[in-house]
């Protein structure tokens, strides 16, 4: 409440400058679209994240709506004043060096062998494959990628694609099944908890959380941060922008195009190493 507090008093302060007094409710009934997007624009001036700047104007439509409510003003300037959107962050993705050891140590975590190898397995598969937590989740037994090769998976919007199988992560996925002593249904979860029921997301997000601890790994080492680190990693090594954006069911390529940005000085070297024209 305290920093809402401010927001609206900051508001209130910029008015007293913008209109040389102190604003009662006639002047506040009276404020056009141009007065509210100069406060947006001094908070923009002063340095202040788009986030900020979104609150604060949530803040000052909070206020006006209160008033309004209580008959004592009406002021229709603040619908044509649209909130700021606020910058989508960048993927985090972990290094080569990281995802290798989170993947090493995630076979020290569980109690049970057993579960031990299906943690491998699951962030095995999370890596190398690109996929999302509820997609690796989602797989049946009957789906398991036990050889190398290629799979289906039919992501958000029921789109499906085909993602290669990698050595590893089939090696890993015959591991978990052969050592499961669960009876694996074929229509039946893949990865299992426990007591055999499907394993719940919160488990692997904490498994996520003890390597965090344990290697010294970033905040936004995550799950999801493996897949990440799968497009990050193929577009460092020279891989195309359009088949990464096949490989993780993006819709559009401007969604992918967002990796672009993570690992610029590698993509360079890349550049300069493969491009005909760069060549000297």
């Amino acid at each position: 409440m305290a920093i809402l507090g401010r927001d609206l008093a900051a508001f209130l302060d910029f008015l007293v400058s913008h209109l040389a007094a102190v604003p009662d409710l006639a002047a506040l009934a009276g404020l056009e679209p141009a007065d509210f997007r100069a406060a947006l624009a001094q908070r923009t001036a002063a340095g202040a994240e788009r986030s900020s700047i979104a609150r604060g104007l949530s803040v000052v439509r909070s206020f006006f709506r209160f008033l309004e409510k209580r008959g004592l003003l009406h002021n229709a300037a603040l619908a044509a004043i649209r909130t700021p959107k606020a910058k989508r962050a960048l993927p985090k993705a972990l290094s080569e060096e990281e995802a290798a050891a989170a993947l090493e140590a995630t076979a020290t975590l569980a109690r049970a062998p057993w579960e031990r190898r299906r943690d491998v397995a699951l962030l095995t598969l999370l890596y190398g494959c690109g996929l999302r937590l509820g997609e690796a989740l989602g797989l049946t037994r009957g789906e398991a990628p036990l050889e190398p090769g290629s799979m289906t998976i039919t992501g958000k919007g029921g789109k499906a694609r085909l993602v290669p199988i990698l050595p590893a992560v089939a090696q890993a996925m015959r591991d978990y099944v052969k050592a499961c002593p669960h009876r694996l249904l074929a229509q039946g979860p893949l990865f299992v908890g426990a007591r055999g029921g499907p394993l719940h997301p919160r488990l692997v997000q904490g498994r996520m959380a003890a390597l965090r601890a344990m290697l010294g790994l970033p905040e936004g080492a995550t799950p999801h941060a493996l897949r990440h680190s799968f497009a990050t990693h193929l577009l460092a090594a020279g891989g195309d922008l359009r088949a990464i954006q096949e490989l993780l069911g993006h819709a559009s390529l401007s969604t992918t195009q967002r990796y672009t940005a993570v690992d610029a000085r590698r993509l360079a070297a890349v550049y300069d190493k493969a491009h005909p024209r760069a060549k000297g």
